[in-house]
């Protein structure tokens, strides 16, 4: 198989979830997220299918860099490349939870545990190929700014709610 051919598969895998993903995101946008209270830095909707499909890519690619450099699923990319594959079963739940189930505290737990597993993977990338590691830069960047905005969802939707349901209906002392 062709270096073309090994590099395209590896760019297409995230992206095959990614892609599905975005079809539940849609689902759910009216009315239940549109609905929801948002910090005043929230980007605009049409930025994340962009934003998501280069993140993707980048991530592809450094799989693949890692693959060859690091003599494929046995030799030295091995712990790396099951980190990239953790990260990504956590990025692909992610939606599933948040969107899908409505769940804005099981995706701020999701996506810091995300944050954290693809800051992991990064390193060990930049270990057996620094490009690599390089790519992971613009994906930890933007979990980190998405975790920042999903607990700032959660603060607002959630725990604002409970106090306000608290203020409304003081339980009395015994």
């Amino acid at each position: 198989m062709s270096d073309f051919w090994k590099i395209t598969g590896a760019i297409m895998l995230p992206n095959i979830g990614g892609v599905v993903n975005g079809h539940l995101t849609r689902k759910n946008l009216n009315p239940w997220y549109k609905s929801l209270k948002f910090p005043s830095y929230r980007p605009p909707n049409w930025i994340f299918p962009p934003m998501w499909s280069s993140l993707y890519s980048g991530m592809g690619y450094a799989s693949y860099l890692v693959w060859r450099d690091g003599g494929g699923f046995s030799g030295d990319a091995q712990l790396p490349l099951a980190a990239y594959g953790a990260q990504l079963a956590l990025n692909w739940a992610w939606t599933p939870i948040f969107f899908g189930q409505h769940n804005i505290k099981g995706g701020l737990i999701n996506i810091i545990a995300l944050t954290v597993t693809a800051a992991t993977c990064g390193a060990l990338f930049y270990k057996v190929n620094k490009v690599a590691g390089y790519l992971f830069i613009p994906y930890i960047a933007w979990l980190s700014f998405a975790t920042f905005l999903n607990y700032d969802i959660y603060r607002l939707n959630c725990l604002e709610t409970k106090e306000e349901t608290k203020t409304e209906n003081p339980t009395k002392d015994k």
